[in-house]
């Protein structure tokens, strides 16, 4: 049986906060399953090590003091509906706006 494609729960734009870590950020690509190396899957826990087949968000990411970039699986993350502004420094280089809790990609970004 071939495996079945699931559709992406988040979208681009959208605002996502970490289900177990305290960090939030805005989604800027999202990969269809786990693309990352072998590497980086085994240095998370085992206990909290996610799936592979399933979608994979690239966030511009913020906690408290630090601004970065995460890769998080689609069962770790929760909509953020604060409607608080991201502060990521990239923020502005890849969206125009944020309207209705969710930024707009600018046009010719990353595609």
């Amino acid at each position: 049986m071939g495996q079945k494609m699931r559709q992406a729960r988040f979208a681009i734009g959208q605002v996502v906060k970490h289900r177990i870590f305290p960090f939030r950020g805005v989604i800027f690509d999202v990969d269809q399953v786990f693309n990352n190396t072998e590497e980086w899957w085994t240095s998370i826990p085992e206990q909290i090590r996610p799936r592979k087949d399933q979608p994979f968000y690239h966030l511009l990411a913020e906690n408290g003091e630090n601004h970065y970039v995460a890769y998080v699986s689609e069962q770790n993350l929760l909509a953020d509906d604060s409607e608080e502004p991201v502060s990521h420094p990239q923020v502005p280089l890849l969206f125009t706006s944020q309207e209705d809790g969710r930024y707009k990609l600018k046009p010719n970004v990353l595609h």
